[in-house]
């Protein structure tokens, strides 16, 4: 089986803002070059499933139109992380101690007071559970954060303790990657 992990195209938002959860459109121009590739590089007959967010869901739309053999549906583990109160502010204004105790609990702590990284990972993993019980070669359109819990599903990591273990590199804006398993 092939999963697919598409992250959405540059989203509408000041640089240096944490948006996670937030619902907003991505760059139309962007989207359309970003499913453009994404067309190209997948073959017939995947399972299309997106997060319900904006951004993603524009991707998604423009993919489909391109590629009318396939179909897509939503899934809400797909969202990105929720930052609760810190959504919508700048990162660079969110006092120090919080990040603090976010790392020194990373797994456990709610950056936010909404979600934490392995209730993020629980999520997904359903989805990756549901996913691969499929045995279909599927694409997922989500985001950054999503993705990274992705990666580490498929190296068999479902809790995290320690900051040091998220992975620091996801696919830039409107890339993929690619799991086989």
């Amino acid at each position: 089986m092939k999963l697919w992990l598409a992250r959405h195209a540059q989203p509408l938002v000041a640089a240096g803002v944490c948006y996670g959860a937030t619902n907003m459109a991505a760059d139309g121009q962007a989207t359309q070059v970003a499913a453009e590739q994404l067309a190209l590089a997948l073959p017939p007959g995947v399972q299309l499933i997106a997060s319900p967010l904006q951004r993603c869901a524009q991707l998604a739309q423009s993919l489909v139109k391109l590629r009318p053999d396939l179909a897509c549906s939503t899934d809400d583990r797909l969202a990105e992380m929720n930052f609760g109160h810190w959504e919508g502010q700048r990162w660079q204004d969110i006092p120090k101690e919080h990040f603090d105790r976010w790392t020194d609990n990373f797994g456990t702590h709610r950056f936010g007071e909404v979600e934490s990284v392995n209730e993020l990972l629980a999520r997904v993993g359903q989805a990756w559970d549901e996913t691969h019980s499929t045995g279909q070669d599927t694409v997922w359109i989500t985001h950054a954060g999503v993705i990274r819990a992705a990666l580490l599903l498929g190296q068999g990591l479902r809790q995290l303790e320690q900051a040091t273990q998220w992975p620091a590199e996801a696919p830039a804006f409107g890339g993929w990657t690619l799991l086989e398993h």
